[in-house]
């Protein structure tokens, strides 16, 4: 598989079949990675040669956490441009900042409606992966 567009970490097993199902309509589907946990995305990016195009990290995931995983992305010179979208249910005030802090380009809460759910990410997604123009800097790192 060529290197995905779409790095999804997520370890709710019911969010992650919302998100790939809209994805889906997007013809999408095929071109995401998926982590069930912090450290699996870390290892899954430092150890392709260049990163997706757009990362969608929820906060709350096991063996390290979203805001951590945020954290080694942004000092890292491999992945300090990759474009990431915290996409998560919490609506702490203090997540909101911390996240922005550490870098994040964006901070969606997932909506409870699934219609609501569906284009809130399809917003999120052509947006990123359709208007956005991604860093010159970035493009050329191999």
């Amino acid at each position: 598989m060529e290197n995905p567009s779409i790095l999804l970490v997520e370890d709710d097993p019911n969010d992650e079949e919302l998100i790939l199902r809209t994805l889906r309509t997007r013809a999408l589907q095929d071109k995401v990675f998926v982590a069930h946990n912090g450290r699996e995305a870390l290892d899954y990016l430092f150890g392709s040669e260049r990163p997706p195009r757009l990362i969608l990290l929820d906060l709350k995931l096991p063996k390290m956490g979203g805001l951590e995983v945020l954290q080694a992305l942004r000092v890292d010179n491999r992945t300090r441009l990759t474009p990431v979208v915290v996409f998560t249910s919490s609506v702490e005030q203090t997540d909101v900042t911390t996240s922005y802090d550490l870098g994040a380009n964006s901070y969606v809460r997932k909506p409870v409606d699934y219609k609501e759910f569906s284009e809130a990410l399809k917003l999120v997604v052509d947006y990123w992966l359709g208007l956005n123009m991604p860093s010159p800097k970035r493009q050329d790192r191999h």
